[in-house]
């Protein structure tokens, strides 16, 4: 329990966009905030509701004092609970259908005993319904980023690339005719990098595309938020967030927010798992017989999706490196690990532009995945020079990311800022 008196304590209810990654970032940051005296509600769908209880064990999410769940439907018709729900369909459904149960339930939360009233909302900054439903009610609402700064700064130049015609595309041709390899040079902080580089929730040729138009109108209601947080660290992205911080009200960059986690010794809630997935621990056994830095990560993350040709081509090409690889088939810069990119979906690109161009802990993986490419990269990444440098430069952020989550780094006061200012 934090230092504030509990009849004073501010009731937060988060909600994530519906997808694993980012209810992982929620749930991280909603025990924060509950280790720092804040009464949390964390919402779910339904649909991943069950898929939390059947993952975790039926009495894994019984709320304790001052943390609890609820749930809203999706309006989606999932029969099987271990899929991943179709994104596009789900993402047409949080525009159309989430606001009226999410308005209920916040009524329902404030004439419930025993609660504090519900006094701020902190909301995936995709859930933009949630901004109307706070206006409604008359509390704030804080949007929650699991980005990077700079994926958020790309994000938030898409009217621009309306106004100046740079999407939706014209037609195909400009898939491939070297039209997003153009540098652009007026978006703030962000030096040398191209069309392609940013989001990829732009590149379409139908205005009518349902990401396409989710992005737009979520995007257009940053500004609503009373605070945007990014989980990121100062140090790492420092120029873009001070180029934010001349853009909204309040900026504040919270993380590694596991870092943070890491450092409370007795928690009720610190071993609650994220995964929507059952577990498996069995790889654990086989990791352990290895060399440490021998292993080759591979995962492409919850959402994105590659082509079996991709598949083939970067298994060969893993396969024909003949180091160790260890691939997740449906950490990170933290860990210490450097990395190889292949971006595929959302802002991976910017993330891919950042990690090889910027921060210079990763190289490339051209779209056009060969197997040849793939087992170069894979042994200049473990055995080359190339990879030295990038394992000693991550090694460096690394470092940084750990000193902004200790007691007096700028994660912590960032933290402790958000706190005090916008919550209580």
């Amino acid at each position: 329990m934090g230092s504030k008196e509990v009849g004073n304590r501010p009731h937060v209810v988060c909600i994530p966009f519906p997808v694993q990654s980012h209810i992982k970032g929620m749930l991280k940051f909603a025990k924060l905030l509950h280790h720092r005296g804040v009464h949390i509600t964390f919402v779910n769908t339904e649909f991943n509701h069950k898929r939390f209880l059947k993952s975790l064990g039926s009495n894994s999410l019984d709320g304790l004092p001052g943390f609890r769940f609820e749930t809203i439907p999706d309006s989606l018709h999932s029969s099987d609970e271990d899929t991943t729900q179709d994104l596009l369909l789900l993402a047409d459904s949080v525009s159309k259908k989430f606001l009226a149960p999410f308005l209920g339930l916040l009524k329902k939360l404030n004439h419930t005993a025993n609660i504090p009233p519900v006094s701020h909302i902190v909301s995936d900054g995709w859930m933009s319904f949630t901004i109307t439903a706070a206006e409604e009610i008359g509390i704030p609402v804080v949007l929650f980023f699991t980005i990077s700064a700079s994926s958020f700064m790309g994000f938030t130049q898409f009217p621009t690339l309306v106004e100046r015609g740079l999407t939706p595309l014209k037609d195909e041709s400009f898939l491939t005719n070297g039209f997003l390899d153009k540098i652009i040079d007026w978006i703030p902080a962000m030096k040398d990098i191209r069309l392609r580089d940013l989001p990829n929730n732009f590149i379409t040729t139908d205005p009518n595309a349902i990401s396409w138009i989710f992005s737009i109108e979520a995007i257009k209601k940053f500004d609503k938020g009373s605070a945007i947080v990014l989980h990121t660290f100062n140090a790492l992205e420092q120029e873009v967030l001070d180029a934010l911080s001349s853009m909204f009200p309040l900026v504040y960059a919270i993380g590694p927010l596991q870092l943070f986690l890491n450092q409370i010794p007795e928690y009720p809630l610190k071993d609650m798992g994220y995964s929507l997935w059952n577990e498996e621990t069995e790889c654990i056994k086989w990791l352990n017989s290895k060399e440490p830095n021998s292993v080759v990560y591979v995962n492409f993350g919850s959402l994105a999706v590659v082509t079996p040709e991709q598949l083939v081509e970067f298994g060969w090409g893993l396969a024909n490196s003949k180091l160790p690889f260890f691939w997740v088939i449906r950490p990170d810069l933290v860990a210490g690990v450097p990395m190889l990119s292949l971006p595929v979906f959302a802002d991976q690109q910017t993330n891919c532009h950042c990690v090889c161009n910027v921060w210079g802990i990763g190289m490339e993986i051209s779209n056009d995945v060969k197997r040849d490419q793939v087992e170069k990269l894979v042994r200049e990444l473990m055995e080359g020079e190339k990879g030295k440098q990038m394992k000693n430069k991550v090694m460096e952020w690394k470092k940084l990311a750990e000193e902004a989550a200790s007691p007096h780094g700028s994660s912590s006061s960032n933290l402790e800022n958000f706190v005090n200012q916008v919550l209580y």
